[in-house]
């Protein structure tokens, strides 16, 4: 691909089903083997509307690798740009860039993200612009709040057939997320409120603008229709991962010579990649997998749930799919897995308190890889400079770098830096990394 700061590079498309784009398939496989190269990045986005943006995002991640590495260095790298069909909020910043709404703004759907939801869910156009027009108008009447709650539902179509069923749950633990089953007022105080703290306010601040009203839960309903799409997202993600992703890399380690596979993710792209260990055939591994920012369970590798003992992580034989280490990279200024995350992924039925603090519904990419033995926890400094783990479980607080981003993402994208490729490196043991 032309303008890419790094070759060789590929793309690599799926739907979201998980069927590739043969003739990209093909093409890799067929140039990967001619090159001999040592080792291949295969990185996956998380949310993105488009794929013009996704490889944007992965020039820009890629840039500092060649001159990490050095024109002599042995290692003979190529990279594998995963495009898969997800959306983001336009409000969002990405990359530590944030997007600045318009002076005068009027509240509800901006028509970036309007337009991205049309596209996401085709067909449901009418249901996208229902829902646009709550937003922009937050009637005060709790009836019309109900309407909102069953306008997203069938939106993201909760009770259809998104693929396999376990590609949605991260832990055996796991049941019907609370935001699609109980009182919708109550969810969106919740979401309301966690809002607001992102924001370094307090409800009272909050509830004050609306003018006694119920219009901050029309914030709360905002972040709602966010967290319901991202669900549908999330669960893609493992579609993607398993039935796609998964097979193309056990093609990969089918060549001779074969180059080293080296996994990289950035919030729901490391579900992704985790998902895609869980696709390789019979026998095959990878040699490192690196989560940036992860948008799953910090327990999805655990072998049991410290809350549920006689059950374990969705995903807690995916490491040992993998020679090397598997490294997450987390960050307290992610305010989208910090704040946000908790509250969408906690089930029906749980009285557990969704907020910080309540270990159960926790982030991988906030707090690092949880109950999993033996698992490393290093800072930032630790990770490039001293020992690094050759295998196993690895935590790498990064919230040094990854740390620019207003809400309601915070830092969640800012993931663009040099010292994050470095650890890419180290944990492939690539070149001189």
């Amino acid at each position: 691909m032309t303008g890419m700061s790094v070759r060789p590079y590929w793309e690599l498309r799926f739907d979201a089903y998980g069927d590739v784009d043969i003739r990209q398939r093909d093409r890799l496989l067929e140039q990967a083997a001619q090159r001999d190269l040592t080792d291949l990045l295969v990185f996956s986005h998380g949310w993105n509307n488009t794929r013009a943006m996704a490889t944007r995002f992965y020039d820009r991640f890629f840039a500092p690798f060649p001159e990490l590495l050095g024109e002599a260095g042995p290692a003979r790298l190529g990279y594998v740009g995963v495009v898969w069909p997800s959306m983001r909020f336009a409000d969002e910043s990405l990359a530590g860039l944030p997007r600045e709404p318009a002076p005068g703004a009027p509240p509800g759907l901006d028509s970036d993200t309007h337009q991205a939801l049309d596209v996401a869910f085709p067909g449901r156009q009418q249901i996208v612009a229902r829902l646009a027009e709550l937003l922009a108008e937050r009637p005060e009447r709790l009836v019309a709040l109900d309407e909102f709650a069953v306008l997203v539902r069938g939106l993201v179509r909760f009770r259809g057939d998104f693929g396999p069923a376990g590609d949605a749950a991260d832990t055996d633990a796991d049941g019907v997320p609370a935001m699609f089953e109980e009182d919708v007022t109550e969810v969106c105080e919740q979401f309301a409120a966690a809002l607001t703290e992102a924001r370094g306010k307090t409800d009272t601040e909050d509830r004050a603008v609306a003018d006694g009203g119920i219009g901050w839960l029309w914030d709360g309903a905002h972040e709602l229709l966010r967290q319901s799409t991202y669900y549908v997202m999330k669960r893609r993600a493992g579609t993607v991962g398993r039935e796609g992703l998964g097979p193309v890399l056990g093609a990969l380690a089918g060549l001779r010579p074969a180059p080293r596979l080296h996994l990289i993710g950035h919030g729901f792209g490391g579900r992704l990649v985790s998902y895609a260990l869980a696709g390789l055939p019979e026998g095959a591994t990878v040699d490192s997998m690196t989560l940036l920012q992860g948008a799953f369970s910090h327990h999805a590798f655990a072998e049991r749930l410290p809350h549920a003992t006689d059950r374990g992580g969705a995903l807690r034989s995916a490491p040992h799919r993998v020679r090397g280490p598997v490294v997450s990279c987390h960050s307290r200024h992610d305010t989208a897995l910090g704040l946000l995350y908790p509250v969408a992924a906690r089930v029906s039925g749980d009285a557990a308190s969704p907020l910080p603090g309540d270990a159960r519904w926790g982030a991988i990419g906030y707090d690092g890889v949880q109950a999993v033995a033996d698992c490393r926890r290093l800072d930032l400094a630790e990770a490039l400079d001293g020992p690094f783990p050759a295998t196993g479980c690895v935590n790498v607080d990064v919230s040094e770098v990854v740390r620019h981003g207003v809400p309601p993402a915070g830092a969640h994208s800012d993931i663009c830096h040099e010292e994050l490729a470095r650890v890419v490196l180290r944990a492939g043991r690539i070149g001189h990394g």
